[in-house]
């Protein structure tokens, strides 16, 4: 949640994260387009209408999906973990332009971090929890 100046464009940053996600989203006044990873972002999420809508939904509530550049840089995990983690990341930068959006997206539930992650697998066990069969004989 840091603000970047150059030259003339002020540069809002966010993180976001989830299962092993990592989004660094950089809004930048302009026109409304969406890199990710220096791919458009219709191409990168394999033009998956609902990974787009996931991804935008904080500046579609807000109304400002024309007034901002979005640029990615997202690793680890799949599209629907990216997707998230993107989310959140856009949400956290959008709070850093304006206070008051804090209040709007936090009662829609787009500041919390969805925090469930794969348990780890104990020695003894096939999975995390699942036991090997018992047998009495």
């Amino acid at each position: 949640m840091t603000i970047l100046s150059n030259k003339n464009n002020i540069t809002y940053c966010g993180t976001g994260r989830r299962k092993t996600s990592v989004a660094q989203v950089k809004l930048v006044p302009g026109s409304g387009k969406l890199i990710i990873n220096g791919l458009p972002g219709e191409s990168y999420l394999q033009f998956s209408p609902n990974y787009l809508r996931i991804s935008c939904l904080p500046l579609n509530i807000l109304g400002l999906s024309q007034e901002y550049d979005i640029y990615v840089k997202a690793e680890g995990g799949g599209l629907t973990g990216q997707a998230d983690a993107i989310r959140l990341g856009l949400a956290r930068a959008l709070c850093t332009i304006n206070p008051e959006n804090r209040v709007i997206l936090k009662a829609e539930g787009l500041l919390t971090r969805d925090a469930r992650v794969k348990e780890r697998k104990k020695y003894g066990l096939r999975k995390a929890r699942k036991a090997p069969q018992y047998s009495k004989r």
